[in-house]
């Protein structure tokens, strides 16, 4: 079984930039792509970011540009750099194994940003 731990949320005013990170409790990168998701307040889960095991990634339209993923196989860390924040990135951010298999099917419990003046 492989743990996820995200850390880094917290408040932030608009134009400003977070780091979060998603600690894996095990080695997984070089077998699972690992994808960042947000649920904004009373809204659905979204996948806004997704790093495939070649280290190619990807983002959402709504992010692209001022968002980047990255990871740290050494400390088993995954990463998402974000800027120029926005209120409408208010939202819990949960790292994931992306995409979603039967050996690579973990979560993490979140960690909340909220961007406000």
């Amino acid at each position: 079984q492989v743990q996820l731990m995200e850390s880094g949320g917290g408040s932030v005013q608009p134009g400003g930039s977070l780091k979060l990170s998603c600690a894996a409790s095990r080695p997984i990168f070089d077998r699972c792509g690992m994808g960042w998701y947000r649920r904004p307040p009373g809204k659905e889960l979204d996948l806004i970011s997704y790093i495939g095991t070649d280290g190619s990634t990807n983002y959402a339209d709504v992010v692209k540009g001022r968002f980047t993923i990255s990871e740290d196989n050494g400390n088993n860390t995954l990463y998402l750099e974000m800027r120029n924040l926005t209120p409408r990135d208010t939202a819990m951010y949960i790292c994931a194994t992306f995409p979603l298999s039967g050996s690579c099917n973990y979560w993490g419990q979140g960690t909340e940003v909220t961007v406000s003046s």
